[in-house]
């Protein structure tokens, strides 16, 4: 548990500090703005690696029975949550309609997953990101993030619908390989 708890810190906690822009901005001045962005991607990067590992190793602590329909919610949550994500990488119109893409998809992965799952770790993983997505949509709010009044053409709405699709299709079929959960649809 601790190998996940660490993960989750040291990510989250990289993932905070762009939040305080004085401090994003010291360090950029310290170490420059292109080492800054490489040093940010390297914590990420040892985070992101501890809290796999640490979720796979992590045992199973039950803290709740999650309700019996709560399996299903990332079935058709996750669609939604990937094509969120996939849109903030990607030209598109429904940044006119949300600020934080992003955020909103971990916020979308995290709550379906707590629903679908009662136990310690995946309280700790789950509960985590979805907390701090929501802190940093409000972080980014109060630092004046804006809609986009950009219209691109629709095409690219679909196109990012359909790579979401794609990715989900891939995660669907080998989240068991991947995260060694697989996901049963008709259960």
């Amino acid at each position: 548990m601790t190998t996940l708890i660490l993960g989750v810190a040291i990510f989250i906690g990289a993932h905070l500090i762009p939040s305080v822009p004085s401090l994003r901005d010291r360090l950029q001045e310290r170490v420059g703005r292109n080492a800054y962005r490489g040093l940010f991607a390297l914590v990420s990067l040892i985070g992101f690696v501890l809290l796999v590992v640490g979720m796979g190793r992590a045992p199973s602590v039950a803290l709740w029975d999650p309700p019996a329909w709560g399996h299903r919610v990332p079935v058709f949550a996750m669609p939604v949550a990937l094509i969120l994500l996939v849109a903030a990488f990607m030209p598109t119109n429904l940044k006119r309609f949300t600020r934080h893409p992003m955020l909103w998809g971990v916020t979308i992965w995290a709550a379906a997953h707590l629903l679908a799952n009662g136990d310690l770790a995946g309280l700790i993983l789950f509960g985590s990101f979805g907390a701090f997505s929501l802190f940093d949509m409000w972080s980014a709010n109060r630092r004046g993030a804006k809609l986009s009044s950009k219209v691109v053409p629709y095409w690219r709405d679909l196109l990012v619908v359909l790579i979401g699709g794609i990715v989900y299709v891939g995660i669907l079929h080998s989240h068991g390989l991947l995260f060694g959960v697989p996901v049963v649809l008709g259960a």
